[in-house]
């Protein structure tokens, strides 16, 4: 009997919680139907307790420290808190509601204060310091050392070695931070749901494809109002609407809602959170022995230090700005030529863009929308992990599930055997937070048995009409395989530790696998046989299909810039010595204008509503990591070509060994090169996003 079951012999009041029995479902899923709100706070006291009694045994044994009694026994801690919290936190994200959200502002100070009392445990350090000295004289697999390795790193970095005072400021700044990042996301949501464009009347409607209309008609049944049509600040919903509608006036108003979440001034604005968040940060940092935030975020990632980073987006600035101000003067010139007398603002460049495309490509959304269905391209995914790595997927029909509209698939591998579960969540809804994102509700290892993986992809796509599929656009589909590619980093990791398992790799490196395996979406036989029409089946035309091959470098300096505006201000942001009366607008400001931001073009992420950045940690100081993975994947895919073959069996043996499967076995340098054989260069991603020309053969 584990303790949690022993807990809920003892309380009767625990009887019935369903995160804490035993999950039946197929393979292990959660009782998802079973569990309400109420069942969270309960749980979530139980596992803190186990886990805490587990870590106190630890460091108060009489036992001298060894690999077994310390390091194993952190990694078996915890294993209720992790099940249970597993769910929380993906419905949390997916699938929220105010009690939800109320749990979860009541839980991110206790959980931070949790994770202080074992990271901040002067015993338990102790033990694991005197294990890490002698690391080298243990007989140590290659794992086991990294392990060790990183869990030095990480004691040390929450602040193991300081003393009691500053244990206890930087225990109260790393609470603090936790409630406000909780509170930042919350409120991100409340502006994103809150907002609805209604459109009246045909002529609120003019420019709009049937696609469009359809989702906007579904978006509004489900907000009730039946017969007219809905535009959400999903980027399902609104850019699609930005970049069809022929109402100037209808673009202005919902694009300048969508850059203004989180800066509304009201309940929901966030500023005064970014604020003392930065100072937090800086005083975390700085208690820590570094010179700002971007310093200490950085040193345990692949890029090192904020100069390396600098380095690389001031390489890409140039280029990317180059190209916007061309395609700028390229969609000035369209209006004009249209008899529109204006002059391109943010809520016109994806309107003029299309109409460039046309004029250039002979390409609109509208033309390609219908060769792109979900279930068709959620088949060619399945497909490219069939050819490169020999898996199979067999969806599941009788499951439990949170929310009607998920999927679910079991993963097999080419003798049959089982690798994990894919769960699909596609749609968006009010109660998913915007974006898209893969989770596991269950990783990987080999440590406390043969524990396989339960990895979640989830999307927020627009739902098709009733009785029609639901359509994607190129970028659609492009998010898709890049999740799916996360996704693939939790299924076929083949670790004994759980804490190099999966994706549980540096920010600046996880992005690999997934930006690497969007390549494969734009492989002409993977289109030939998956994008087919919606209604009659037909594959896509061969014309068609190579208009949208010779298009798929339109626009980049456009999107180029944007990503990187928001790159360079988070980092910007970070590097500041103190974080005290931060003006969070002036500073946005200041920073675009210091880079030569273009008028025309906002940042993708704007400062107030960044949730990669402020909605936690995961991304502070890190949103240059997009870039700096491109850099990886764009001369990993290179390598594939220079092979003749997209889906070379050997090499994809290699990026399945050193890089899909390996977790964080390795520092990320180092199994990169396992892999190519050396470190690329920037040179294949700018030429990957046509940003320079390449020379005639």
């Amino acid at each position: 009997m584990t303790e949690s079951e022993a807990n809920l012999s003892a309380n009767p009041l625990l009887g019935h919680n369903p995160l804490l029995g035993q999950w039946t479902g197929p393979f292990g899923l959660p009782p998802f139907e079973s569990i309400a709100p109420e069942h969270y706070k309960p749980a979530f006291d139980v596992a803190l307790n186990e886990q805490q009694a587990e870590i106190t045994a630890i460091a108060d044994s009489a036992e001298a420290p060894t690999y077994a009694n310390t390091v194993e026994g952190l990694e078996k801690s915890g294993r209720t808190l992790k099940r249970m919290g597993g769910v929380f936190f993906n419905l949390a994200g997916s699938h929220t509601n105010d009690a939800i959200q109320a749990v979860e502002r009541e839980m991110a100070p206790i959980l931070a204060k949790h994770r202080n009392s074992i990271f901040m445990n002067d015993l338990l350090f102790k033990r694991v310091d005197a294990l890490f000295q002698q690391r080298n004289s243990l007989g140590l697999t290659p794992e086991q050392t990294r392990v060790l390795e990183r869990y030095h790193t990480i004691f040390v970095r929450a602040g193991a070695q300081l003393g009691p005072e500053e244990k206890k400021r930087l225990a109260a700044i790393t609470e603090r931070l936790a409630g406000l990042g909780t509170q930042f996301s919350q409120n991100v949501l409340a502006d994103e749901k809150s907002y609805q464009l209604v459109l009246e009347n045909e002529a609120d409607l003019e420019g709009l494809p049937p696609f469009l209309r359809e989702a906007a008609a579904q978006a509004a049944e489900e907000r009730g109002l039946k017969g007219k049509h809905v535009i959400t600040l999903s980027r399902s919903s609104i850019e699609p609407f930005l970049q069809f509608s022929r109402r100037r006036d209808l673009r202005e108003q919902a694009f300048k809602a969508w850059a203004a979440r989180g800066d509304t001034g009201g309940a929901t604005d966030n500023k005064a959170i970014i604020t003392e968040m930065a100072a937090l940060r800086a005083e975390r940092a700085k208690l820590l022995g570094y010179g700002t935030f971007a310093d200490f975020k950085l040193a345990d990632t692949m890029a090192k230090t904020p100069e390396n980073v600098l380095k690389l987006l001031n390489e890409v600035w140039k280029p990317a700005r180059a190209r916007a101000q061309e395609e700028r003067d390229d969609l000035q010139a369209q209006a004009q030529s249209a008899g529109d007398n204006i002059e391109i603002a943010p809520w016109d460049w994806r309107y003029y863009a299309d109409r460039v495309r046309m004029a250039r490509h002979n390409l609109d959304e509208a033309t390609i929308k219908p060769y792109f269905q979900l279930d068709r391209i959620i088949e060619a995914a399945f497909e490219t992990a069939n050819r490169l790595f020999g898996l199979s997927f067999r969806e599941l029909k009788d499951f439990e599930r949170y929310h009607p509209d998920i999927r679910a698939w079991e993963v097999l591998d080419t003798d049959g055997s089982h690798v994990g579960l894919f769960i699909g969540d596609y749609f968006a809804r009010s109660s998913k937070r915007s974006g898209a994102w893969m989770s596991a509700f269950r990783s990987q290892e080999k440590l406390t048995g043969e524990i396989r993986p339960i990895i979640v992809n989830v999307m927020n796509f627009s739902k098709g009409a009733p009785g029609e599929p639901s359509l994607l656009s190129f970028d659609d589909a492009r998010t898709l395989f890049h999740e799916f590619g996360h996704g693939l980093h939790g299924l076929l990791s083949n670790l004994t530790y759980p804490l190099l398992a999966g994706t549980a790799v540096s920010t600046d490196f996880v992005e690999l696998p997934s930006q690497l395996y969007e390549h494969w979406l734009s492989q002409e036989d993977i289109l030939r046989r998956y994008a087919t029409h919606y209604r009659t089946g037909e594959p896509i035309p061969e014309e068609l299909l190579q208009r949208l091959v010779a298009a798929r470098n339109f626009n980049q300096g456009f999107a180029t810039v944007e990503y990187l505006a928001s790159a360079f201000v988070d980092l910007e942001l970070h590097r500041r010595k103190d974080g005290r009366d931060l003006d969070v607008s002036a500073f946005e400001r200041e920073t675009l204008e210091k880079i030569g931001m273009p008028r025309e073009i906002i940042m993708r992420h704007r400062t107030p509503h960044f949730t990669h950045v402020f909605a936690g940690d995961g991304y502070s100081s890190g949103y240059y990591s997009y870039l700096w993975s491109e850099v990886l994947d764009a001369d990993a895919f290179t390598a594939f070509e220079e092979t003749g073959d997209a889906f070379n069996r050997e090499l994809a043996d290699k990026l399945k060994r050193f890089i899909y499967s390996a977790g964080n076995l390795r520092d990320p340098a180092e199994a990169y090169t396992e892999f190519r054989g050396r470190l690329p260069t920037a040179d294949a991603l700018l030429a990957k996003r046509g940003l320079v020309t390449t020379p005639a053969a």
